[in-house]
């Protein structure tokens, strides 16, 4: 049984990169709280690893693959979703891609092209077509995974940093203009945290103590530490939160 403020029950969210890391952490945390819960990531195998694994513990879950750097694929990514569900509840942009990890100066473009199709122009399409749904049902919630580098630059981390900074604007754009119709957009904005996809700074220990000490909690945060807050902004607890940056990142930013 869980608290009524956090409760999902009835609700259909869909999570992007959802096969590992944050991702994956917050399907199985929005699945213990009622959700069923669409898991979506490039690869069908990893999509289905995770859905298996919340059913087998009594949750709700149906893999869905999609990649979010192809518009036709979000069509009928989104077109399967509301023939399905007949509704979405719920939308978390959390799949994302950083190819490029160097001084900004030999950033190759074609790792910027990837980098906006993706952390951009696949967010900026999933909030439309998720918002789309929304408005005719008459609300939801929308929460894209931003990053701390969005607030800061990271370094050698140039075009994510600018790609993140985007997903935090776009977030405050998206609220304003669709709370008529009782969407809320929210975004998160962890630190660094021990994923795959961070691996080049966490597991690298020459890059790793150079960034610790400016850490005050004084290490790197776990995927299911960051689930939470993208919970919390989910949920009815944050009904009247919307074009906030909930940052969760150790007090790095302090």
């Amino acid at each position: 049984m869980t608290d009524s403020t956090f409760d999902l029950t009835g609700k259909t969210a869909v999570i992007t990169g959802a096969s590992r890391g944050i991702g994956e952490a917050a399907a199985h945390l929005f699945a213990r709280h009622g959700a069923h819960v669409v898991v979506s990531a490039r690869k069908a195998e990893g999509c289905e690893a995770v859905a298996q694994a919340i059913r087998d513990t009594g949750g709700q879950a149906t893999a869905m693959p999609c990649h979010i750097g192809d518009p036709a694929a979000m069509d009928a990514f989104f077109a399967d979703i509301e023939s399905r569900f007949d509704r979405l509840d719920i939308m978390v942009n959390n799949a994302a891609t950083n190819p490029s990890f160097g001084h900004i100066l030999d950033t190759d473009l074609g790792a910027v092209g990837k980098t906006l199709d993706v952390n951009v122009r696949g967010y900026f399409y999933a909030c439309q077509l998720a918002g789309r749904i929304m408005k005719k049902q008459g609300g939801g919630a929308i929460v894209n995974n931003a990053s701390i580098a969005g607030l800061t630059p990271g370094q050698m981390m140039g075009i994510y940093s600018v790609t993140k900074a985007a997903v935090i604007n776009m977030t405050k754009a998206f609220a304003k203009e669709c709370g008529q119709f009782g969407i809320r957009v929210n975004a998160v904005a962890p630190g660094v945290t021990d994923t795959k996809f961070a691996s080049a700074l966490v597991h690298n220990e020459q890059v790793l103590n150079q960034f610790l000490p400016t850490i005050p909690l004084g290490r790197v945060a776990e995927p299911a530490e960051i689930a939470p807050a993208i919970l919390f902004l989910a949920s009815p607890a944050a009904s009247y939160v919307s074009g906030s940056v909930y940052v969760v990142d150790g007090g790095s930013i302090a």
